[in-house]
């Protein structure tokens, strides 16, 4: 796998982590026990935590690409 490829599967590991990782630790305005006002959706979360959850992706997404990497350059997977 060389370069373009390898960031393209990078690409694709990092939005997929990414997806998994987004319902982590979120709080919604009710179950905070917070006042939702008139016109705001009660389920919304209270503190999304993006810029946290962005490096854990990072990192995740790093160390499933690792093996990916290794297991095609090992040939454990085909390729």
């Amino acid at each position: 796998m060389k370069g373009l490829g390898a960031l393209a599967v990078y690409f694709v590991i990092w939005w997929t982590v990414l997806f998994a990782v987004l319902p982590f630790g979120v709080k919604s305005a009710s179950e905070a026990g917070e006042e939702v006002a008139d016109g705001h959706e009660p389920g919304a979360p209270v503190r999304h935590g993006m810029m946290r959850k962005i490096l854990i992706t990072t990192v995740i997404a790093a160390i499933v690409f690792a093996g990916v990497y290794t297991a095609l350059a090992y040939r454990v997977l085909g390729g």
